[in-house]
């Protein structure tokens, strides 16, 4: 007490009366939690402020979640068909040699990148001082150790194709598969998960890059970064025709999986290029539809009210002779375009200006591109209609989604789907993603991420996570 008054210091009060500012006062309000130098340092020592620290922590956990992957085939999967009759030994000694090795692998890798994050972060009692606020050498040994593994990298494309083989051989098989996929493990097509060791290779690539960037020449850590990302490019260079391939086949077959009335979608030459939501117009007024652009066809959709959440398909539009033209003017619509076919014409209207100029880019870039090439002949989609004319006045195209009654709920089919793929998200956020979109976003997949995402109702505003590849998903809402 002075004069009869607390001291102003005391009470930890400015003259003016005002409390100090946490980021000046020493005091912090409480005697007990006044940091000393010591305590800095260790916490310095805890929590590393290097950017090299913070990309070598999503190394580990993004290895985490990819070994976790790898054992949805190797342990889910095995267990659920591997002594199934129905599964041909072919492909459970397929799937055995190619990532059994790839397992075992990353599972030595994983505990050497935890070691050496432990040491980083100041968590162990080895007297190491200085050297292990690296990942470069461990990045350099283990990519050096995986070079002998190519083979088993090359043999992704067979284990999918041999998949796919045998369940259009047996119905079992196939209904053993599409059961597992519904599973909470899974729940996201199986063949993302065969080619993940593909994708895994890119983002060891870009984690690489980053540290290179960030390193001056001069430090400890740089060179064998730098030799690491040599060896990783090498390998990613010599399996990106392969990758390109295989995406695009896994593309086709997810997609077959989505569609009704399309029969030999998956054919040689032919590419997926974009899919989204266009309103057609029709004697009805505007009408949501999906579309599907390939490098030889356009086809259009809709969605019945059925168990399956499947797409009918009502038309295709041949590429070979088409024009494309915008007619907002012509038919006072905003964002409307005219595709101009050999024997019909479809006016459609995209949800906004963007949109619009994405369709009519593909879709002028996938016309030139067949006048030249030899792609598979749109002959091959039977799409079990009588012509290729628009069935809007038809009581087929009365079945779609917005129309369709409680007595027309009859599934069409018995078996589950998943209505969670990406064919639903844009029918339900009215937008579209192209093949290079879902490139990008591979870049930044991780495995589990996109299982929560696919459980999530509102799909945790997935279109930001495709069109902002360079930034992180959005918060949920």
């Amino acid at each position: 007490m002075v004069n009869g008054q607390k001291s102003l210091e005391l009470c930890g009060q400015s003259p003016d009366g005002r409390q100090p500012s946490p980021l000046t006062s020493p005091l912090l309000y409480d005697a007990g939690s006044v940091r000393t130098d010591d305590e800095d340092d260790v916490r310095r020592k805890r929590f590393p402020t290097d950017r090299a620290y913070f990309i070598a922590k999503e190394l580990l956990t993004t290895e985490r979640t990819y070994l976790k992957d790898l054992e949805v085939i190797t342990v889910s999967f095995q267990s659920a068909v591997g002594q199934d009759e129905a599964t041909p030994d072919s492909l459970k000694s397929s799937v055995l040699s190619t990532f059994e090795p790839l397992h075992k692998f990353h599972t030595g890798f994983l505990r050497e990148v935890e070691q050496r994050l432990a040491l980083w972060e100041g968590r162990s009692n080895a007297h190491i001082k200085g050297d292990y606020q690296r990942i470069g050498d461990v990045m350099l040994k283990n990519l050096q150790g995986l070079k002998p593994l190519t083979a088993s990298l090359h043999k992704q494309s067979e284990v999918l194709l041999e998949l796919e083989k045998a369940c259009r051989a047996s119905r079992k098989l196939e209904g053993l598969c599409r059961d597992f996929e519904l599973q909470k493990v899974c729940y996201v097509p199986l063949n993302v998960f065969i080619l993940r060791p593909l994708h895994r290779l890119s983002h060891y690539k870009q984690i690489l890059e980053r540290l290179c960037k960030h390193y001056p020449a001069t430090h400890v850590d740089f060179r064998d970064c730098r030799a690491a990302l040599a060896d990783v490019s090498e390998v990613v260079d010599q399996l990106q025709g392969s990758l390109i391939k295989m995406e695009n086949f896994q593309k086709l077959l997810e997609l077959k999986k989505d569609l009704i009335g399309v029969d030999n979608l998956v054919a040689p030459g032919r590419e997926f290029i974009r899919l989204g939501c266009l309103s057609k117009l029709s004697g009805k007024g505007l009408q949501q539809r999906m579309f599907f652009l390939f490098n030889d066809v356009i086809l259009y959709t809709s969605r019945g009210m059925t168990g399956t959440n499947q797409f009918k398909v009502h038309g295709q539009l041949p590429l070979h002779g088409m024009t494309i033209r915008e007619s907002e003017d012509e038919w006072g619509v905003p964002h409307a375009f005219t595709l101009v076919g050999q024997r019909q014409s479809v006016v459609v209207a995209a949800s906004s200006l963007t949109e619009m100029e994405k369709w009519m880019e593909d879709i002028q870039t996938a016309i030139e591109t067949a006048k030249t090439s030899n792609g598979p002949s749109s002959d091959l989609l039977s799409c079990n209609l009588t012509d290729n004319k628009c069935p809007e006045d038809s009581s087929v195209e009365a079945e779609s989604e917005d129309d369709a009654t409680a007595s027309h709920t009859a599934l069409e089919r018995p078996a589950p789907h998943r209505g969670n793929t990406m064919v639903h998200v844009c029918w339900h956020r009215n937008t579209s993603v192209s093949m290079v979109d879902f490139s990008i976003a591979v870049e930044l997949e991780s495995g589990k991420l996109e299982r929560i995402l696919q459980l999530s109702t509102y799909q945790y505003n997935i279109e930001n996570y495709i069109q902002k590849p360079k930034g992180f998903p959005p918060a949920r809402p």
